[in-house]
């Protein structure tokens, strides 16, 4: 057996060097389909392991209320009835919540999307929070130059911001920040502060968080949905568990709003293993999705394998007569050929793999994550690849396997 498998490997790559063009464009849907499934596979990781980092590196025990969380997406002016019944948070279900024993911090806060611009400099549309001054405490990160928002600007909503680091380094230049006026939308605000971020656990894979101003400032002065970009901030104890926080929350939120024993929430609660499950059910479905895709490649791929071996039994049909003739029995014929057609088909994968990692390369760049192609995926991938060749294989191998001998020797 291992002397047909030598034998069957050296014919199949003799064809391939013989046929170079035919050969390429049978393992050319191999190739692609390979390639495919380990991109995704690298994306999928990349982006998993971006949020599980950024879950280690959050502030423990912070999570968010939310007048609706979910991962359908409707149209902010006209929402779905379910939406619609939930009052709009307010800073008083803040209070609320505040109260709880248990809770360190609630505050209301918002997030919006606005260039921010100085003189003749300007970025791309970025996320600025609006919130209060505690907002390092409860996002992580340092502050590098100034200072925080005072309590009285808070409280009146004064025009002034934090930028992010990035933010001001590309506006900014060489220039020191920290007392001159920038733009967002209609509004000039002081800078009174340089953050630098930290990974952050609710932060969408790719969205930055250019700026934060104070809550009621971003409230009088910018447009944003009350639906899913205005949110409680909550800080629990550090001595016990975010779920025990959470309830304690729940619980002093429902009673703020007379909910009575059995009526459902009107809000909904965001803990970072919620946004980690639904990280996972967004991620999973859209790699089912490409696999499906790529599977059709791979399943052309398959095609032009078998169709390739169709034709090179058909022109070997006096070399199968005369082995037959010689002494070779027909699992010997059909062992040949399917050796033959799983190394055209792991060949296809091999460059499969090679072009995959290249693209886990350009997605890492081009995307800012850690797009490594998991091990797992370059093992599928030869698995996969040598079991195409083997089941689209079989049909050409078996009918050689088939043949008359005398009737293949006076094959012209």
């Amino acid at each position: 057996m291992l002397r047909n498998i030598d034998e069957g490997v050296l014919i199949a790559l003799e064809s391939l060097r013989v046929n170079k063009l035919r050969s390429t464009l049978t393992i050319l849907g191999v190739v692609i389909g390979v390639a495919t499934v380990m991109t995704m596979a690298s994306i999928v990781e990349g982006i998993r392991t971006q949020v599980f980092n950024a879950v280690n590196a959050a502030v423990p025990n912070v999570f968010y209320v939310m007048r609706w969380f979910g991962a359908t997406p409707f149209d902010p002016s006209n929402p779905p009835y379910e939406v619609r019944i939930r009052p709009v948070l307010t800073e008083n279900d803040a209070a609320a919540i505040a109260r709880a024993p248990l809770v360190r911090h609630a505050a209301l806060w918002c997030r919006f999307s606005s260039r921010i611009e100085f003189e003749d400099s300007r970025t791309q549309i970025t996320e600025v929070w609006g919130s209060d001054e505690r907002f390092i405490e409860l996002q992580g990160g340092t502050l590098l130059a100034g200072r925080l928002f005072a309590p009285s600007e808070v409280r009146t909503g004064a025009p002034v911001t934090i930028l992010a680091s990035d933010v001001a380094r590309s506006i900014f230049g060489r220039l020191d920040p920290v007392g001159r006026y920038v733009r967002m939308g209609n509004r000039a605000l002081q800078v009174i502060g340089i953050w630098h971020p930290p990974d952050n656990a609710f932060r969408q894979p790719g969205a930055t968080t250019g700026a934060f101003v104070p809550y009621r400032m971003a409230k009088g002065s910018f447009r944003f949905d009350e639906t899913r970009e205005l949110f409680v901030v909550v800080l629990g104890d550090l001595s016990v568990s975010v779920g025990d926080v959470r309830d304690q929350a729940t619980v002093a939120l429902r009673r703020f709003r007379g909910l009575r024993p059995g009526l459902p929430n009107t809000f909904d609660t965001i803990t970072q293993d919620q946004m980690l499950q639904m990280v996972d059910r967004l991620t999973g479905a859209f790699f089912l999705v490409m696999i499906a895709l790529s599977g059709v490649s791979l399943l052309v791929g398959g095609i032009g394998v078998m169709a390739i071996m169709m034709v090179s039994v058909t022109s070997r049909t006096r070399e199968i007569g005369t082995r037959k003739a010689l002494g070779a029995t027909r699992q010997e014929s059909l062992w040949q050929f399917l050796v033959e057609a799983a190394t055209l088909t792991l060949v296809g994968g091999s460059i499969g793999i090679l072009v995959g990692l290249g693209m886990g390369e350009v997605m890492k760049a081009g995307l800012a994550i850690d797009a490594r192609p998991p091990l797992w995926s370059a093992a599928a991938a030869v698995v996969v690849s040598i079991a195409i060749g083997l089941g689209f294989g079989l049909y050409p191998a078996n009918r050689a396997a088939r043949m008359d001998p005398v009737e293949a020797l006076r094959h012209e």
